[in-house]
């Protein structure tokens, strides 16, 4: 962001106030559902039902009480555990993952423990392990992760960076039977599954054309669709909300919080165009929502990637073609804007990391102190910002003149 132009945000930060925001906690690097989940008011590691069962919603598996649902990574390894490649080079089609995914339920590698597993593809890399007990009772998802790069707390998963990846060992996190029948199971999944996975001809094409293959999965955050849900949203704040989302998980936020699903999906090829259709859709929604909460993933991919020239660009397609048709003939008089982000994701770590992001608040009865500068959207104006060193509730709080959870402020 500081290397970035962003000229329409720098307006915004010439009328509002700025302020450096710890999403989660200091220590933490959030996921993106716990760091959304932290940025709308709520508790990630209690209020969440976990990655797993937000990507299901996403894609409307229809969870029932004893399933348990995971996000997974389709992976690149050695075939000896060790990961070469969490994304499989990103290059695996959505097309090719669901090929894979349909392989792989129709083995049905756990009937013979009473378990219907089914892989669920979603975007590119990305899916949804989903297993349903048939027989032998409920499973639970108090089990850890396979993943490496990431860690299970509560229902709030957060970045690890290994120093030598391997896919680990799933372990109860309790000692109830069904923990430890769970543990069993993904344990037996993923050693049956890579044979399925090697063998496939999605990666017998991606082999002969030179590409890295998708051998093997990585899951994290299992969940089990919850006894008391988390609080609607429209309970806890008294007004209806509205959620653009482009990803499964942020389509499971909206659905278990009440918002109104404003659902666009993932990027196409023309970026540019993308972001104005989402500036179109989000004006749209303010005609009809007192609340709208707008997820634009772009810039965490390129920092993954460890790219941040791209990254750079990517910021400055957002500022010209999305805030600029957003903020043309919009009157902030009647409305206010809050600009954050869910997390960081520094390219030179090539992760999620628990750097504070900038909050930008602007608009209505938002009087204009944005501090000593510099006057561009970026985390030296943040440091140095009126607002001072914030918390994930304080967004909202703040954006809606009230305090934490949701009560008025005096």
């Amino acid at each position: 962001m500081e290397a970035a132009a962003t000229p329409n945000l720098d307006r915004l930060l010439e009328r509002g106030q700025i302020g450096s925001l710890v999403v989660v906690g200091p220590g933490v690097a959030p996921e993106s559902d716990a760091g959304v989940f932290s940025l709308l008011g709520y508790d990630p590691v209690t209020d969440s039902p976990g990655r797993g069962v937000l990507e299901a919603l996403g894609v409307e598996i229809p969870l029932a009480p004893g399933d348990v649902a995971f996000r997974l990574n389709f992976a690149t390894t050695d075939g000896s555990g060790n990961v070469l490649d969490s994304r499989v080079g990103r290059s695996l089609s959505t097309g090719e993952s669901r090929d894979l995914a349909r392989g792989v339920t129709d083995a049905g590698v756990l009937l013979d423990r009473g378990i219907r597993a089914e892989v669920r593809a979603t975007v590119g890399h990305r899916g949804v392990l989903w297993l349903r007990p048939e027989s032998g009772g409920a499973l639970s998802p108090n089990v850890s992760n396979a993943d490496p790069f990431y860690e299970k707390v509560g229902g709030m998963g957060q970045a690890r960076r290994p120093e030598s990846p391997r896919i680990l060992t799933v372990e109860p996190l309790d000692a109830t039977p069904e923990a430890r029948r769970t543990a069993e199971a993904v344990n037996l999944f993923l050693e049956r599954t890579g044979p399925v996975l090697a063998g496939h001809r999605v990666n017998a094409r991606r082999a002969m054309g030179g590409k890295k293959i998708a051998n093997a999965f990585l899951l994290r955050n299992g969940g089990s669709i919850p006894e008391k849900p988390p609080e609607p949203f429209a309970q806890r704040y008294g007004l209806q909300g509205a959620a653009l989302t482009e990803m499964p998980v942020e389509r499971g936020i909206a659905r278990i919080l009440g918002l109104a699903d404003e659902y666009v999906g993932p990027m196409g090829p023309d970026r540019d165009a993308g972001y104005r259709e989402r500036a179109i859709r989000t004006r749209g929604l303010l005609l009809r929502f007192p609340f709208v909460y707008v997820h634009l993933k772009g810039p965490d991919e390129p920092g993954h990637d460890g790219d941040a020239r791209r990254k750079q660009e990517i910021i400055e397609a957002i500022d010209r073609s999305f805030f600029g048709p957003f903020l043309d003939g919009l009157d902030l008089s009647r409305v206010r804007i809050a600009v954050t982000a869910d997390h960081a994701t520094p390219a030179i770590l090539k992760g999620h990391s628990d750097d504070p992001v900038p909050y930008l608040l602007v608009g209505a009865s938002i009087e204009a102190t944005p501090g000593p500068g510099p006057f561009e959207f970026g985390e030296t104006a943040a440091s140095r910002g009126s607002l001072g060193n914030l918390r994930g509730p304080d967004v909202l709080a703040r954006l809606l003149g009230r305090r934490s959870g949701g009560a008025p402020v005096p």
